[in-house]
């Protein structure tokens, strides 16, 4: 079953290779310039995943996937990594699913040559736990 954390993350990872949503059958479109800002997600992304969940998700699907956010949202659904681009693609846990990933209608991914979709990162905290690291070496 998926969270609602895990759900966001799929969705963050998406828009940064530029996917759109569509909600209210069509006639609201979210495309976000900016998904991460520092160690955070953006104030933009962060409404647009309000605005989403305001509404449970119903009637938005990630365009280039049959699946709603509200599906997605519930105990049907998990994530796994894409074979092709190793980014995450929602899985059935109840169906054989032959919907490809929402990788299929980009036609420039996966690129080796391009930044891999991340998470925000606490550059801080990471960096103190490399510290400890290398600190409980010595």
């Amino acid at each position: 079953m998926a969270s609602r954390t895990e759900v966001k993350n799929y969705l963050a990872h998406w828009f940064q290779l530029g996917k759109q949503i569509v909600s209210n059958d069509g006639r609201a479109i979210y495309k976000l310039e900016k998904i991460i800002q520092g160690d955070r997600f953006s104030p933009e992304f962060e409404a647009c995943w309000t605005d989403i969940l305001k509404g449970e998700g119903k009637g938005c699907y990630l365009i280039g996937t049959d699946q709603t956010i509200a599906e997605l949202l519930s105990s049907e659904w998990d994530f796994e990594s894409c074979a092709r681009c190793s980014m995450p693609a929602p899985l059935s846990q109840s169906q054989l699913s032959t919907r490809p990933c929402p990788c299929d209608d980009l036609s420039n991914w996966p690129n080796v040559d391009l930044p891999h979709p991340r998470l925000p990162v606490d550059s801080h905290r990471h960096l103190g736990q490399m510290n400890d690291r290398l600190q409980s070496r010595n």
